[in-house]
């Protein structure tokens, strides 16, 4: 008879977060599989739990899979986390997960903090939908695809980011999807810098331009306008656009209101009316 799989959350940042259940599952499994074991060490250490730990990260082969997936299968239990909040999210222990249940074993979770619904959570956007989309491809022509793909999303959006790319993203995401939409940043949650910006993506790439982002970021950034549940084409834009010119609003302003409302970029909307 096989093992079980426990998919472990961790703290994110504050170890007084960690779950009754968490320390148990830990205890009693036979083996742990952690992202980075030296940071796993530390969480054990600090609760006095002695366990054997196996390495399983991004670079990790499918030899290194497979073999877990065998002593699972002779009957060892095993636990996965990650170096904080859920494991298997946007994190290499999905191909775990993914031959586990391939192989008929049987999958459990022991739930704790995770850094997306925290920062959803806290950032004074709209909470009814949201889609996440983990770290934006760093190619710039996969980056723009990505976004092309989500300028007219109306759930608001999740991303992660680490301080060094902070300010690219930021720039990017200002062109997609115009300075005006908002955005929260939230830094370091649950640590002793945890910090939350409420901003427009304008306001965002000022403060970054004066300020050097530090730690790691979660973005939650607003969706587009709905309008009544029909995508707008960039036709419909335009038209909108000229609606409000000949209203007497500036080119460049109802630019600026059109793409705020549709996603659309107010540089492609300005350069498509000449």
């Amino acid at each position: 008879m096989s093992g079980t799989f426990y998919v472990i959350g961790t703290p994110i940042g504050n170890l007084e977060d960690i779950t009754l259940r968490q320390l148990d599952t830990l205890a009693a499994v036979d083996f742990i599989c952690a992202e980075d074991t030296r940071v796993t060490l530390k969480l054990l250490n600090r609760f006095d739990i002695k366990k054997p730990l196996v390495s399983f990260h991004e670079h990790s082969s499918k030899a290194d899979a497979q073999k877990i997936i065998d002593r699972l299968m002779a009957g060892e239990n095993c636990g996965i986390v990650t170096d904080a909040g859920m494991p298997c999210i946007s994190d290499p222990g999905e191909v775990l997960v993914k031959m586990c249940a391939e192989s008929g074993i049987d999958i459990k979770v022991v739930p704790g903090p995770s850094a997306v619904v925290s920062a959803i959570a806290v950032s004074g956007l709209s909470t009814r939908r949201f889609t996440f989309e983990g770290f934006l491809p760093v190619p710039k022509k996969e980056r723009i695809q990505r976004l092309e793909n989500l300028r007219g999303e109306t759930a608001v959006m999740v991303f992660y980011e680490a301080p060094h790319k902070l300010k690219t993203t930021l720039a990017d995401l200002a062109e997609f999807f115009g300075g005006d939409r908002r955005i929260s940043l939230c830094r370091e949650l649950t640590k002793i810098h945890e910090e939350v910006l409420r901003l427009t993506l304008a306001e965002a790439v000022e403060y970054y331009s004066i300020n050097e982002p530090r730690g790691e970021f979660v973005l939650v950034l607003e969706g587009a306008a709905e309008c009544g549940g029909e995508s707008v084409t960039i036709d419909d834009a335009l038209e909108q656009v000229r609606k409000l010119i000949d209203m007497g609003e500036k080119p460049t302003e109802a630019c600026k209101a059109v793409a705020k409302e549709t996603g659309f970029r107010k540089g492609e909307l300005y350069s498509r009316l000449q």
